[in-house]
């Protein structure tokens, strides 16, 4: 797999490169924004690690420019306790997040986590259910309910005949919704099935994810409430959104 590390600090990238090779990554290293940037969209790397913390172009403004060309998987590095980085860092369309200093053991972990959302071809794990389909009907490998259509294989999801340019981590959210329709699921679970990893206390990577795909459903027509929140413990996807 092919790594993409953004970052300016010159000693520590050395070290995620070390310890990323010897885990079968193959790292790249670029220390501004603006080389980075342009190997990142260029799709010769399967997930880019970005510091948010870059020399003349932020890190976020880094993830805007990518957003706005590709999508692939990018996990943050943030400053520890920056939430505010963290929470625009997520709704510009990142994966996850890790604060810094940054321990390689879990950056491997969130970095196989996220490459396991980006290409997984069968069902959603804890489904219990394959490439079939949600309530709704179709062909066998889309999955379909409330006028969402998704076909996991090609990663292509629609609302009626409006194509959704949705990141890894809002497909997955969206599919493992589809797949258990009308279910009220946890944000636990959903940050346990879909980001990989326990939810911390106060985390509200879910919520954010969850707010730019209710977005991205809106504009291109989708019902107020298709996907409800059901209060104090996560969310449901409506096979019969209520108004």
């Amino acid at each position: 797999m092919k790594i993409l590390l953004i970052d300016d600090d010159a000693e520590l990238c050395a070290m995620l490169a070390e310890y990323l090779g010897a885990e079968g990554f193959e790292v790249t290293v670029c220390g501004n924004g603006e080389a980075g940037t342009e190997a990142a969209v260029s799709g010769a790397y399967d997930a880019v690690v970005l510091d948010i913390m870059l020399p003349r172009m932020s890190g976020i403004d880094v993830l805007r420019a990518i957003r706005q060309r590709a999508a692939v998987p990018v996990l943050m590095l943030t400053a520890k306790g920056s939430d505010v980085d963290r929470v625009v860092g997520l709704e510009l369309g990142a994966d996850d997040y890790l604060p810094k200093p940054c321990y390689p053991r879990e950056l491997v972990a969130r970095l196989r986590a996220v490459l396991r959302r980006t290409q997984h071809g069968g069902g959603m794990p804890g489904t219990g259910q394959g490439q079939g389909q949600g309530q709704g009907t179709g062909p066998a490998d889309q999955l379909a309910a409330a006028g969402v259509v998704l076909q996991p294989a090609q990663r292509i999801a629609r609302f009626a005949d409006t194509l959704l340019e949705l990141t890894v981590t809002e497909f997955n959210l969206l599919e493992y919704l589809l797949r258990n329709v009308d279910r009220a699921i946890s944000k636990d679970e959903l940050s346990e099935r879909i980001l990989g990893r326990a939810r911390e206390a106060y985390d509200r990577s879910v919520d954010v994810h969850i707010g730019k795909l209710r977005q991205k459903l809106a504009a291109a027509g989708g019902p107020d409430h298709l996907i409800a929140t059901v209060w104090g413990f996560g969310y449901r996807l409506e096979s019969r959104p209520v108004a």
